[in-house]
């Protein structure tokens, strides 16, 4: 492992980034962390959720969190604070290395 970073072919790198790696259930309010260097690459919410983190990887993606404008994440957007609900059934698709929920429960996808 390379700079803490695992080496794929082309198949497991597409592989990985379809969340092929595992996943995990959350269902409380502790923050949730993939394994290895690892990150979520999907979350689809099971039951109506609200989120009090999405870190996002690295700081290369938009933490719309705790993003000081709506402009951070795209022009003319409206800006997403943990009292946004997520309708059960969403797949939100983003690179993050810690969830927190703040109620509900998804399933987080690893790549």
């Amino acid at each position: 492992m390379a700079g803490g970073r695992m080496k794929y072919t082309v198949q497991e790198a597409h592989n990985t980034a379809l969340g092929q790696l595992g996943s995990a259930f959350i269902s409380d309010t502790t923050a949730c962390t993939p394994n290895n260097d690892l990150v979520f690459v999907a979350v689809t919410i099971v039951a109506d959720t609200t989120f009090t983190a999405l870190v996002p990887e690295d700081g290369v993606s938009v933490d719309f969190l705790s993003s000081t404008t709506a402009s951070d994440a795209a022009t003319n957007g409206n800006e997403i604070t943990s009292s946004t609900t997520f309708s059960a059934g969403t797949t939100l698709y983003g690179r993050w290395s810690s969830i927190t929920l703040a109620d509900g429960a998804v399933i987080a996808y690893v790549g």
